[in-house]
């Protein structure tokens, strides 16, 4: 057993806690605009205790006719707290936007990474609900958790020395009860509401699979007069949602409401101590003061406690985002810098593969050697591993023994981005992209010519087509190619393929969808453009018309050789 499967054996999913600490290590690059945001935070939360302090004093001052602090001192506090305050914010929000991009980008090359062989492949609905609601969610991270912690913890000693200045007994209760509304009942209630945001979270991406679902598949469910079923579905989902907002919703009430009332204990307290009472002494002038800034503190605090009830969504969309990652087999694939041979050929001996430790084997012991320039055909039912094998020759994913060799190179020292070079994959799934003819070539080759494009669509026996379209090159697709045909859409796919110059073709059921003429037509136009490159034609069946130079049936883990000549 290589590494490969040690450490996807030894993968365990991870904890909330792990889950944040990766998404805080992504975000490392923006570290000194999140660090300048938490100095400003500070500064700005000292300038405003201490605006509210003098505030109180001036306000005492003013009723006993004496001048303690000046409007000077005020106007100038005032006018700090709000630069400061301005610039924290500016630094903080842009710094959180910056992390985020980040994290969408890594959230897709991860994602992209394991697509290659469906193991990125998830419902459309739930990618968006990561992609948008879950890496969203996160910014509460640092803009709802971090820097009011941060804060709450300057603001602790700050009331303690202060009020300690003129009792200690008062510092120590008001101190307790800021630690209590502060510290722990956001640590209480987020613990007390995991499981409820957590199932918040998935309650969200449910309603997103279901509407897309609704969306995506209503000319079937037309057709079928499911509308009630499917609309049932939505509503079921957006109940549960409902449900899961309403019961955090209630907790954040609790919650609020025991901050507040701790709050005002505090202030009772001080109250009583300007009084005199129990064994409580302050002057009225320094009670004023401190009763100001008990209020501004304990105002502060409110903010924690909500971020208490939203660390558990954060959670949970922390791991939810982290999971593509862990998903992704290239992830633990050395990366190696041997440029791939030209045309090479391919010699997989005893390979044994499977997609994880709990599932069967794909592969128990596969041979295969596919000449370079050969025309080979892997046949077999759904799920026999045809795809597999184009995901172990991508460098997807790596087999647990045995070698793939292009040319004797081992597979795992051929650099992964040179691979690619020579590996062109058409597949049943050939995705064309709501933009022009044009952009979904250059896709394959951005450096291409007109006088390219045009040849790569006359290999592919569509550019009579194109030229026919009102725009030419230009004209736009729509979503999946919805303005061309079946046939014609796989024509374009397979003139971007084309495009590339790769020596290897990897066919993975290319045909799937089409009629059984526009079927023949099209592989008759493969056999003609392919000359001379390494053709694997991934299928279920042949249909006649396939030019072949060997036939392979995948069957319990291993191939079998079929004479080319066989019908099927």
């Amino acid at each position: 057993m290589n590494q490969h499967d040690s450490n996807t054996s030894a993968r365990t999913p991870l904890s909330q806690i792990q889950a944040i600490r990766r998404i805080l290590g992504l975000w490392h690059a923006q570290a000194p605009r999140l660090i300048i945001g938490i100095v400003l935070a500070l500064l700005a939360l000292c300038l405003g205790l201490a605006l509210m302090q003098t505030a109180g004093l001036r306000v005492a001052g003013a009723v006993v006719g004496q001048v303690l602090i000046t409007t000077v001192l005020l106007r100038w506090l005032g006018i700090g707290r709000v630069a400061l305050r301005y610039a924290e914010r500016l630094f903080a929000h842009d710094a959180m936007f910056r992390a985020l991009a980040s994290l969408r980008v890594w959230f897709f090359r991860s994602l992209a990474q394991g697509a290659a062989a469906g193991l990125g492949f998830r419902r459309a609905g739930d990618m968006l609900s990561r992609l948008v609601s879950d890496i969203g969610t996160l910014d509460g991270l640092y803009l709802r958790i971090l820097l009011p912690f941060t804060c709450a913890c300057l603001t602790l000693p700050v009331l303690f020395i202060i009020l300690g200045k003129s009792s200690l007994c008062l510092a120590a209760g008001v101190g307790i009860l800021f630690g209590f509304a502060a510290f722990l009942v956001p640590y209480g209630m987020a613990r007390a509401s995991q499981h409820k945001a957590q199932l918040l979270t998935h309650t969200l991406a449910a309603l997103r699979i279901s509407v897309l679902d609704l969306v995506s598949g209503l000319r079937e469910i037309r057709a079928f007069g499911a509308e009630e079923r499917m609309l049932a579905r939505v509503h079921a989902s957006d109940t549960a949602l409902l449900n899961a907002q309403l019961e955090l919703a209630r907790r954040s009430a609790a919650a609020n409401a025991v901050a507040f009332l701790l709050g005002q204990v505090a202030i009772g307290l001080v109250l009583l101590a300007i009084a005199g009472k129990l064994f409580l002494h302050i002057t009225p002038l320094a009670g004023v003061g401190s009763l100001f800034l008990v209020v501004a503190a304990f105002e502060s605090a409110s903010t924690l406690t909500r971020a208490g009830l939203q660390a558990g969504t954060m959670g949970a969309a922390a791991q939810r985002v982290v999971e593509i990652a862990d998903t992704t087999h290239e992830a633990t694939i050395p990366q190696a810098r041997i440029e791939a041979p030209q045309h090479p050929s391919i010699a997989i001996k005893n390979v044994k593969f499977r997609w994880a430790p709990d599932r069967p084997y794909v592969f128990d012991g596969l041979n295969l050697q596919i000449a370079a320039g050969s025309r080979v055909a892997l046949l077999g039912p759904s799920g026999v591993g045809k795809s597999s094998l184009a995901a172990l020759l991508l460098k997807v994913t790596q087999a647990e023994s045995g070698n793939i060799t292009f040319d004797d190179v081992p597979l795992a020292d051929i650099d992964t981005t040179s691979l690619r070079q020579r590996i062109a994959w058409l597949s049943q799934a050939t995705h064309l992209f709501d933009d022009s003819i044009r952009a979904n070539l250059l896709l394959g080759r951005p450096d291409a010519t007109e006088e390219d494009l045009w040849q790569a669509l006359e290999q592919a026996a569509v550019a009579d087509v194109v030229r026919n379209l009102p725009d030419g090159l230009d004209t736009w697709l729509g979503e999946g190619g919805i303005r061309l045909s079946g046939g014609q859409g796989r024509r374009v796919a397979l003139a971007r393929t084309l495009l590339t110059h790769a020596p290897i073709l990897i066919l993975d059921e290319p045909a799937t969808g089409l009629d059984a003429q526009t079927e023949l037509d099209f592989l008759e136009t493969l056999n003609r453009v392919t000359q001379g490159r390494t053709v694997i034609l991934i299928a279920h069946r042949l249909t006649g018309v396939e030019a072949l130079d060997q036939i392979w049936r995948l069957s319990g883990g291993t191939a079998l050789a079929v004479p080319p000549l066989s019908q099927y």
